[in-house]
């Protein structure tokens, strides 16, 4: 007797689970090339001021050896904020989509930035050794995740003892009046800035419906620390537009 296949949601659609990852790499491989400069639209140039905060809670030290990893990072824009941070810093960026690893690479060897190396591989299972990093961070890539307590698993394996996780990710605004604000610009602006910028307004509206079926804060602390993270906590920036997650590998 046949099983069904396990669901899971791809925006506002259930689809197989083992379907969701090459539905999200064609979302990226859509996008890749604009991918920054859409960024900087679809936040009002905020998500520099997010990703500057993520970094600045990483805190890398300045004088001494520190190895990071920056998952869902292909494109490099958080993975070059950390690099600057110390002397001693060494950046490895994982992407599962070899277009934003190109983009990221390419912006590599135009900054100069050798202590930054992109690696293709899944946060589902990294191509990694365990416990070899000092910190981890993901931005707004964890969503896309078809199975998100395996990245978090693996986040975990391949930390040190001491090395912290850190998460940037848009959560659901709650505030009274500016919720239903955020709502209309969503539906409205974001996928039409996509037709106009990238091309294609389908890649941004699933981005969209992806926020919102994201776990609240709260029910997101629970699979961290399920994960086996210590000194679980959230902050919420910008009336809850987005939220840093960290945790500890103690």
């Amino acid at each position: 007797m046949s099983s069904e296949p396990q669901q899971t949601h791809f925006g506002s659609r259930k689809v197989p689970l083992d379907a969701k990852q090459e539905m999200v790499d064609d979302v990226f491989h859509k996008v890749a090339g604009r991918y920054d400069l859409m960024n900087d639209l679809m936040s009002l140039g905020l998500h520099r001021v997010w990703k500057d905060l993520l970094v600045a809670k990483l805190r890398p030290p300045r004088n001494r050896p520190f190895k990071h990893l920056d998952v869902a990072g292909g494109t490099g824009d958080v993975a070059f904020r950390v690099a600057a941070a110390g002397e001693g810093v060494d950046v490895t960026v994982v992407d599962v989509n070899p277009e934003m690893l190109r983009v990221g690479e390419d912006r590599a060897k135009r900054r100069g930035r050798n202590n930054v190396r992109f690696v293709e591989g899944n946060a589902e299972a990294l191509p990694l050794p365990e416990a070899t990093f000092d910190g981890y961070t993901i931005a707004f890539g964890i969503r896309n995740v078809p199975r998100m307590e395996r990245a978090l698993s693996e986040a975990y394996r391949v930390l040190k003892r001491g090395g912290r996780f850190l998460c940037l990710e848009f959560t659901r605004v709650d505030l009274p009046v500016f919720d239903r604000l955020y709502a209309f610009y969503s539906d409205a602006a974001i996928p039409a800035l996509g037709r106009v910028v990238a091309g294609d307004g389908a890649p941004y509206r699933y981005l969209v419906e992806s926020i919102r079926l994201f776990p609240t804060p709260d029910l997101f602390a629970d699979k961290i620390a399920e994960a086996g993270f210590a000194r679980v906590d959230h902050t919420r920036l910008t009336g809850g537009v987005v939220a840093i997650h960290s945790g500890w590998k103690l």
